[in-house]
């Protein structure tokens, strides 16, 4: 058996200003955070034997994770196109608040870009199912996607587009 995975499907490059802020806001401060750790893992080097020190190790280790999502944001944030509210609030695009019901039960939704999913807060990504279906739908239309092999049924009860 191998161990080989294709490459996941790039996401949509759309984020909405608060998520854009909040990325920048976060490679801030791991390079911050790295400066701390990298003093740490000087100090814990020179205590002398490096193999059997955990803290060594420990400073190792974050600094590698560090390091790896800093070289995530770097590659990504360039490449993002920050999507501000839209001037048509009766169609569904991307940061639209949607209000659906679905079995006689009513649940908002959020519409915004893949590093910005939230499932406590009910945001999901443009590139989801729900998304896709309910992009340029207005409020009383129904769309229907599939889930786990069953159709799943919703009609949209109301929209809105928050400037968080």
């Amino acid at each position: 058996m191998s161990r080989y995975r294709p490459p996941a499907p790039k996401s949509s490059p759309y984020i909405t200003r608060q998520g854009f802020d909040r990325l920048k806001a976060e490679d801030k401060a791991l390079w911050q955070r790295r400066k701390e750790v990298t003093a740490a893992l000087s100090a814990a080097a020179a205590e002398g034997d490096r193999s059997e020190n955990a803290e060594y190790i420990y400073r190792k280790k974050e600094l590698a994770g560090i390091d790896r999502r800093i070289r995530y944001l770097q590659k990504r944030i360039p490449e993002l196109t920050v999507i501000d509210r839209r001037s048509d609030s009766d169609s569904i695009f991307f940061g639209a608040q949607v209000e659906l019901e679905s079995d006689d039960e009513t649940t908002f939704v959020r519409i915004v870009g893949a590093d910005e999913i939230n499932p406590a807060l009910r945001h999901i990504s443009i590139d989801s199912p729900l998304a896709r279906a309910l992009l340029k739908k207005q409020v009383d239309d129904e769309v229907t996607i599939e889930v786990d092999g069953r159709a799943k049924h919703y009609a949209v009860l109301g929209l809105s587009y928050p400037d968080d």
